[in-house]
């Protein structure tokens, strides 16, 4: 009977080692799904908010900044970099979203 016990005492540390691995593997996958999901969100907003712009004003928004302020989308600068470049006031501007590395 004693050796059966040694048996799964050597056999539980390994094994909780593993679930651990997986647990911590499952949560960073998480995270970083988490955090592409903001990036869309972002970008969708932002979007969204130039065609808003240009069906009430007739105009696309001249910068980010201007979506900023007149029409409330906020944006983490200290998490997103927002290249946002504005063709012309009748052409929707090419808006790129990227995450900054930490």
């Amino acid at each position: 009977m004693r050796k059966k016990e040694r048996f799964w005492g050597i056999l539980i540390i390994p094994a909780a080692v593993i679930v651990m691995l997986c647990f911590l593997a499952a949560l960073s996958n998480l995270d970083q799904g988490r955090q592409e999901e903001g990036k869309y969100q972002l970008e969708k907003a932002l979007r969204n908010a130039s065609m808003a712009c240009y069906a009430a004003e007739g105009i696309f928004p001249p910068s980010l900044e201007y979506l900023e302020k007149n029409y409330g989308v906020p944006v983490d600068h200290e998490m997103y970099t927002v290249i946002y470049e504005a063709i012309g006031s009748n052409l929707m501007p090419d808006i790129t979203v990227l995450e900054k590395n930490e």
